[in-house]
């Protein structure tokens, strides 16, 4: 059995001789290669290059063509802001100013689009019939985000009729994109739809299952698989999101394997995830990841359970980690080994993280704990909505971003108490965990501190 032959048995739920692997390898191919992110997500022979890398290194059993949830926006005119170790982010929005109609067309012959389609055509030739290739498409919430803004939320209330032509554009877009994938060789298409974590169950209902429904649909009828993949706190959307058309859900490490677990097998889907991006994979030792991987191996089981990350794979991810990771996989002795002779390795030292006195301040001092603004979509939009809000009191109100892709920001997230991204601290307490504030409100919670702390 090939590695995509048991991907897609474990993709149909049914027990597998070990759990799936793919490791999301996106601006990460990039790193493996020497080139920067922006200049890998803009050549296809960097792309074709890192992957065949990753293939080389990881042994996985599928991979992502790209990781990039710009690809869509930027056809639609959204203006992207390039990095060299993260995915572009989108920093204009057409529909703040522009109605829908005015949007221009889209289509996969624009943007990068392309590009793909040649990297695509050469993996054909080069390993896709041992690797499954997975086509990830931006969710229509996500995309109408990109599209509208933090005005988005607004939408919610004020306007929900028009939220839903927008949420009907974005899901034919993500047909389109589904299909492009599809008919270029990909066998796998995930929707993937981060900003979903920061809305309620309800809302999740009302705006997004009739959209990603009609996607999932549209894959089933091409006879391919298909994923719902959020990144972040999608806790309180675990059960409408299995609930979905979809064969599989993908989660990141903010939600607890056994949940999903139990969710999956009530719905009959697979399920995916779980390492730990930074903490882990970036950051810890090759031990660390050996026995974080034995953890996630034991407790996903042997029936319709792929092991990834929980997101892109940070561009500096140590490749030792990895293939740490993937040994653990493929290796049942090796597996037994590492449970009865290997220790974590000590914790990371957080003693030179020095909190601010809150309480004797004039100024109000707003934490925003995030993976990194300038690529995790939610972690955009929630930093975007503190900076707004602070603009109206000057320096009364300063904005911080506390970034756990550096050991810093995972410091001062520990030292906070922080335990989902993204989430904001006001004067050292969590007050919004997972899900964007609206301006109103977060105006009116800066206005109250500064009164009680005689500033205003």
């Amino acid at each position: 059995m090939t590695g995509k032959q048991l991907l897609f048995e474990a993709l149909r739920n049914r027990p597998t001789p070990r759990p799936g692997w793919v490791p999301f390898v996106g601006v990460h191919g990039g790193k493996l290669i020497g080139v920067s992110a922006a200049e890998y997500l803009q050549s296809a022979e960097h792309i074709i290059t890192g992957l065949k890398k990753a293939r080389e290194l990881y042994q996985p059993d599928g991979l992502p063509v790209v990781f990039d949830l710009q690809m869509e926006a930027e056809v639609l005119g959204c203006q992207l802001r390039w990095a060299d170790d993260v995915p572009p982010s989108a920093i204009t929005h057409p529909l703040e100013t522009d109605s829908l109609n005015d949007l221009q067309p889209f289509s996969t012959a624009q943007g990068r689009f392309p590009i793909l389609k040649e990297v695509m055509a050469e993996l054909q030739k080069d390993f896709a019939d041992e690797v499954a290739l997975f086509g990830l498409i931006t969710g229509p919430f996500t995309l109408a985000m990109h599209l509208r803004g933090n005005q988005l939320f607004l939408d919610m209330l004020m306007d929900k009729a028009g939220l839903h032509r927008l949420m009907d554009f974005c899901a034919d877009v993500g047909r389109q994109c589904a299909g492009f994938y599809l008919d270029h060789g990909a066998d796998v298409i995930a929707v993937v739809d981060p900003m979903t974590s920061q809305i309620s169950a309800e809302h999740f209902e009302e705006y997004i299952r009739a959209p990603v429904n009609t996607i999932f649909e549209h894959i089933r009828q091409r006879n391919a698989f298909s994923s719902l993949f959020v990144c972040g706190d999608a806790t309180r959307n675990l059960e409408v999101m299995f609930q979905t058309s979809t064969d599989s859900v993908f989660i990141d490490e903010n939600i607890p394997l056994a949940q999903v677990k139990e969710l999956a097998a009530k719905n009959n889907k697979a399920f995916g995830g779980n390492l730990k991006l930074t903490s882990v994979l970036l950051f810890g030792s090759e031990s660390a990841a050996k026995l974080h991987a034995i953890e996630n191996i034991d407790l996903g089981g042997s029936k319709g359970f792929i092991l990834a990350p929980g997101c892109d794979l940070p561009y500096a991810c140590p490749e030792a980690n990895l293939q740490a990771v993937s040994q653990m996989v493929y290796d049942d002795y090796q597996r037994e080994v590492a449970r009865s002779t290997l220790t974590a390795g000590q914790e990371i030292d957080w003693e030179h993280i020095v909190l601010e006195d809150y309480a004797t301040n004039p100024h109000i001092t707003v934490e925003v704990g995030t993976l990194d603004s300038t690529s995790c979509a939610p972690c955009q939009y929630m930093y975007e909505a503190a900076l707004i809000a602070s603009q109206s009191f000057g320096g009364r109100v300063k904005v911080i971003e506390h970034k756990i892709s550096t050991r810093d920001g995972l410091g001062y997230m520990m030292k906070l108490g922080i335990t989902s991204i993204p989430s904001i601290c006001i004067d050292g307490e969590v007050v919004f965990k997972s899900i964007i504030p609206d301006q109103q409100t977060l105006i009116k919670i800066f206005e109250d501190k500064l009164r009680a702390k005689g500033s205003l």
